[in-house]
């Protein structure tokens, strides 16, 4: 597994790629992605640090892996290519959206979310086809909580979206001193309406960003 990502994380990540873990991870991953269908393509694995370099980062969406159907992941949590049909959780965040802003997106791609300094992080980040979860605890874990500590560390005034327990869970990892934290459940339709609809984190974003005079996203 070629580590190909932007030189910003290149720079605060070289000391994980000497590390044990991530030789047996990156050994893990080749052996997947040569004997059995995996999401995303090899060239996405790091997308979404490519299109929000560190520097840039402004707002950190969580959630857990890809999508394990084909034709979803693309290396940001939650975006799914422009033409193929939103994933039910997607389609909630662009209803709380709407609720929240009055905007009306239509795009599935959240590539111009990246590209204004949305950091749209799964945790774990490549999966077996059609198998949930298959690729957790292979050490991917520990390569996205050191890119979340390190953006609390020596950042300012961010903005870390957690939604449903499994991204609350890193609260941990996080100074909330520092930055604003934004928790609710999760967007799938399972806990949708048991405070997701109607927890505002896109205009509660914009205003933590105009506080301290950095640009708001363009949602």
């Amino acid at each position: 597994m070629s580590v190909k990502i932007h030189h910003s994380w290149q720079a605060v990540l070289s000391g994980e790629f000497e590390k044990p873990y991530w030789q047996k991870l990156t050994s893990f991953v080749k052996t997947e992605y040569s004997q059995t269908p995996c999401f995303p393509k090899g060239g996405d694995i790091f997308r979404a640090l490519d299109l929000t370099p560190f520097d840039t980062v402004k707002v950190v969406i969580l959630w857990q892996d890809p999508y394990h159907t084909p034709g979803a992941a693309m290396g940001m949590c939650f975006s799914v290519p422009d033409g193929s049909k939103a994933q039910p959780s997607l389609q909630n965040i662009f209803k709380e959206l709407a609720s929240d802003t009055g905007i009306q997106r239509s795009r599935t791609d959240l590539t111009d979310w990246a590209k204004q300094g949305v950091l749209l992080l799964n945790s774990v980040l490549t999966v077996r086809a059609h198998e949930a979860a298959s690729h957790q605890g292979k050490g991917w874990e520990m390569f996205t909580d050191e890119i979340i500590r390190l953006l609390s560390c020596e950042r300012e005034h961010l903005v870390f979206i957690l939604w449903g327990n499994y991204a609350i869970s890193k609260k941990s990892l996080i100074d909330g001193t520092r930055h604003m934290i934004i928790t609710s459940p999760h967007p799938s339709p399972f806990s949708v309406h048991k405070g997701f609809f109607g927890s505002r984190p896109f205009s509660r974003t914009n205003e933590y960003l105009r506080k301290y005079k950095i640009p708001e996203i363009d949602w």
